[in-house]
């Protein structure tokens, strides 16, 4: 007797169903890490004045900013080495009974003293929700030399951290300064110093006096 075979009633069709990958996030299939791609959400401050060109590696997460400018996380020293430096005063930018910067007076400072801020990544994917750069992979660098090009008078540019450090060497082409001190050269059509200073994490080993004295080099010069 022969074998008659009868198709499963149950059939998948593939072309019923629309997958809808997300932009933004990536799951890993051990679900214990989250990718995500991130452009930078500020404008470069680029003051007319400008002198000086800070370059850090890119913004922590929202959730720990503490005002809408560069350096915004609390717990991040960057504006409490400028008040000690100008101002004898760490607390100097920080609003008096709160855990945040003072982000008018900060930005009128910076426009006074010529400050001028951006970092070395438009586009980013974060390998973990944290602020480190050891999670940070730059899909997107940013044209240095277009920055500059809106400041005729910046002939300094200071990367405050290891990633960002990398980045601005690719693009300069100069020798990877010592922690603390600077190299010069040509590049983008102008005489350039490029600062190499401690970052102002409280991951980064070092008190904030002693990267308070690095920084200190820098205004020397200006």
């Amino acid at each position: 007797m022969g074998v008659r075979l009868h198709p499963s009633p149950f059939t998948l069709h593939l072309s019923s169903f629309t997958f809808h990958p997300s932009p933004f996030t990536l799951h890993l299939s051990s679900f214990t890490h989250q990718v995500t791609y991130e452009s930078h959400p500020l404008q470069p401050f680029l003051p007319s004045n400008g002198r000086i060109l800070f370059l850090g590696s890119f913004p922590p997460p929202r959730t720990r900013w503490s005002m809408s400018f560069f350096y915004p996380n609390w717990i991040n020293d960057f504006w409490r080495i400028l008040g000690l430096i100008h101002f004898c005063d760490a607390q100097h930018f920080v609003v008096v009974g709160e855990k945040r910067f003072d982000r008018e007076r900060i930005i009128d400072f910076c426009k006074s003293q010529g400050l001028a801020f951006f970092d070395t990544a438009t586009r980013v994917c974060r390998l973990n929700d944290n602020a480190s750069d050891d999670h940070l992979e730059i899909v997107e660098p940013t044209n240095v030399a277009a920055l500059l090009a809106q400041m005729p008078h910046c002939h300094d540019i200071v990367t405050t951290g290891g990633k960002a450090s990398e980045e601005l060497q690719k693009q300069l082409g100069f020798p990877l300064p010592k922690i603390g001190e600077y190299t010069k050269g040509e590049a983008f059509g102008r005489t350039l110093r490029w600062w190499r200073m401690p970052s102002t994490s409280r991951a980064y080993p070092l008190k904030i006096d002693k990267k308070a004295e690095f920084y200190t080099r820098l205004f020397q010069y200006n």
